[in-house]
């Protein structure tokens, strides 16, 4: 095999040009060498463009390894990584060390879709074997980016650049995950961009908008609070979904200031609701690295004149499990000042038993997975009541999102469910016709307005 860096290393080369080119903590080739080789095999195939292959990968989650466990065990793992990789390559090709954890290929024989795929399987595994550090064994994973050389582009900027966009695509997608660059991908990048672009703009412009839905309690059917949630139209890309803009503004940096708005577009409407009726709100797992968030939001709570013990932030367990630390000092920020705290989404996590007993939380709100199925799921209809009965046990109020049935709110009563939301109940509204329900169906005790 010859996929070590200083095997391709032309014999007269300097010393300075090999030190130029070289990683020093791998032994690797690095991104100089990358464009070196990329360059040599595209002049090679002028003539007769035959395809050839890059590649990126990236070890998911590495951060927390050289926070828990320092630098020079994070070094360690970086050497090892490279260790393997040199030693499992096809023949002809070169691994090198990008920078940080990120690692870059040149595959000379692998032409198309297919083999990239097979060589990312291969890689995939190679890596998901423990790392030793010591004692420990530390299992990692990694993601991969594939750009086929023309179609993805036919210089190494071009090429790298359509490997890093495939690469961002399978980080997206979660853990260890491949993705081959195409015009698909592309064209959905293109678009991700440009809806990028047009939040920024609605932000500045105020026009991304919060509509509320009612949550009742089921033991009488009576509204009790309702959770605020994002909206967006604008006016050339239609309505976008909160799904699409939200994981946006958090990987561009800017969901602080859409968060913002909409907490303040939110305590100002609730303030003319009944001092009874509570407002859920969520935020974002990126903030909850940042302890500040915990007084920037009792800050805008006293800035608005809302009384934050009407306040439930919502979290989800990915937020917690980003920095558990961080997070638990947040949470009992937060609660000390008299907010409540839910944990959104239960059941879809990996520790969820783990954080219900680690963290204060007020209330759990079970994922509308369960609930969608529980009248005619034997096993979701078990799982829901475990976790009624747990939180029970724990002293938690218990919410049900995602009912959208007479059959679903009669199971989930007859399970002892505190409280419940979904289109059987109602669905999000903007502020002015909710204030209107409020006055209207609600007032009468109509809950599924």
């Amino acid at each position: 095999m010859t996929a070590v860096f200083l095997t391709r290393e032309p014999k007269h080369a300097a010393a300075s040009e090999r030190d130029r080119l070289a990683d020093g903590l791998t032994g690797l080739g690095n991104l100089g060498w990358m464009d070196q080789e990329v360059r040599r095999l595209a002049a090679e195939r002028q003539d007769d463009p035959a395809p050839f292959t890059v590649a990126l990968a990236n070890i998911d989650g590495f951060r927390p390894i050289n926070d828990l466990l320092g630098q020079r065990a994070g070094d360690d793992i970086l050497r090892q990584v490279a260790n393997r990789l040199k030693a499992c390559l096809p023949d002809g090709a070169t691994v090198v060390r990008v920078g940080g954890d990120q690692f870059g290929f040149v595959l000379p024989l692998v032409f198309e879709q297919k083999g990239a795929e097979k060589v990312g399987l291969m890689l995939k595994d190679v890596l998901a074997a423990p790392f030793e550090i010591g004692e420990r064994h530390i299992r990692l994973s990694a993601s991969f980016g594939f750009a086929i050389y023309p179609f993805a582009g036919d210089d190494f900027d071009a090429l790298m650049k359509s490997a890093s966009t495939a690469l961002y695509r399978a980080k997206r997608r979660g853990r260890a995950q491949i993705t081959i660059y195409s015009e698909q991908i592309a064209l959905e990048m293109r678009r991700r961009t440009q809806i990028e672009q047009a939040l920024r703009n609605a932000i500045i412009a105020d026009e991304v908008d919060v509509h509320f839905q009612p949550i009742v309690d089921l033991t009488g059917d009576r509204l009790v609070g309702f959770e605020a949630l994002a909206r967006w139209h604008d006016a050339d890309l239609g309505t976008i979904s909160p799904s699409d803009f939200v994981p946006l503004a958090e990987d561009h940096g800017f969901i602080d200031r859409l968060t913002e708005v909409l907490f303040r577009k939110a305590l100002r409407a609730a303030l003319a609701w009944p001092k009874d009726i509570f407002l859920s709100f969520n935020l974002s797992s990126a903030q909850f690295v940042d302890l500040s968030i915990a007084s920037t939001v009792v800050n805008i709570c006293r800035q608005t004149g809302f009384d934050p013990r009407r306040l439930i932030i919502e979290i989800t367990e990915t937020a917690v499990m980003a920095d558990a630390d961080t997070a638990q000092e947040i949470v009992a920020e937060m609660r000390a000042a008299g907010i409540h705290v839910a944990l959104d989404d239960f059941g879809t996590g990996q520790s969820s038993l783990c954080r219900l007993r680690d963290f204060a939380f007020d209330k759990v709100k079970i994922d509308r997975s369960f609930v969608s199925r529980i009248a005619n799921d034997h096993a979701s209809e078990q799982i829901v009541k475990a976790i009624i009965a747990m939180c029970v046990g724990l002293n938690l109020e218990v919410v049900a999102e995602g009912i959208e049935t007479p059959a679903e709110a009669m199971k989930l009563k007859a399970l002892g469910c505190h409280m419940g939301q979904g289109y059987f109940y109602g669905r999000p509204k903007d502020v002015a016709s909710t204030l209107k329900d409020l006055n209207g169906p609600f007032a009468r005790g109509d809950t599924k307005a």
